[in-house]
């Protein structure tokens, strides 16, 4: 079973003589197969908080051990093919390749490596299947509503199998009814992968399909009982 530990994190930021301190001896700890929702006011820190736990910010002081290894250790290069294999992310606005096509952008990952052969190809295609859009492989991203985009993002995050998915606001630019279609698809998904989910949103309804929600609060996260099952 993989965890993820974060123990005191602090992030401060400079501008001039101004200083605020996003993170202050922030800590969590969940397990494979969790989902956690994280909620606050916007300019609370949440997407700072997924910036570091996704490496591609660095804190100012504590630790991050995900699967037994401290990812800020690690060297550039070694830190690159870390995230790539053991994390996915579901971007707020997709990040999805205009030029390219849905299977294109699901397979990413591999692409990114030069290492993409027929298996990736199977898996991209099984994951596309899978978010629903096994019709819509070689669309564009433009021709592709809000909902199907997301699905993309999803598919793509799930590719390399990670450990950790870190989601920010997965359905904040959708209508209630596409919402929840995406929701359910997200936590079927991440129940079968096995993988830890840690969601940044705004969305009640979200927060509570989760197993759990916890509150950034003064740069550290106050957590709630969820009734959600898990």
């Amino acid at each position: 079973m993989t965890s993820l530990t974060v123990q005191a994190l602090c992030k401060t930021y400079h501008s001039g003589e101004d200083r605020l301190e996003v993170l202050k001896d922030l800590s969590l700890r969940m397990t494979s197969g969790e989902s956690l929702a994280v909620v606050g006011p916007s300019g609370s820190g949440k997407s700072t908080l997924l910036q570091i736990l996704g490496t591609l910010d660095q804190p100012d002081s504590g630790s991050v051990d995900l699967g037994a290894t401290d990812p800020f250790v690690l060297s550039e290069k070694r830190l690159a093919e870390f995230r790539n294999s053991q994390i996915g992310f579901i971007f707020q606005d997709h990040h999805l390749l205009p030029q390219l096509s849905v299977l294109e952008n699901v397979l990413i990952p591999a692409l990114a490596t030069g290492s993409a052969v027929a298996d990736d190809f199977e898996r991209a295609e099984d994951l596309i299947e899978r978010v629903g859009l096994g019709d819509r492989i070689t669309h564009l991203p433009g021709q592709l509503s809000g909902g199907e985009r997301e699905r993309v993002a999803i598919a793509r995050a799930l590719f390399c199998d990670p450990v950790l998915i870190l989601a920010d606001e997965p359905t904040g630019n959708l209508d209630r009814k596409t919402a929840e279609v995406i929701t359910a698809l997200l936590l079927d998904l991440q129940k079968q992968s096995g993988a830890m989910l840690i969601a940044v949103t705004h969305s009640d309804a979200l927060a509570a399909a989760m197993s759990r929600r916890a509150e950034l609060v003064d740069g550290k996260l106050q957590e709630a009982i969820s009734t959600a099952g898990s």
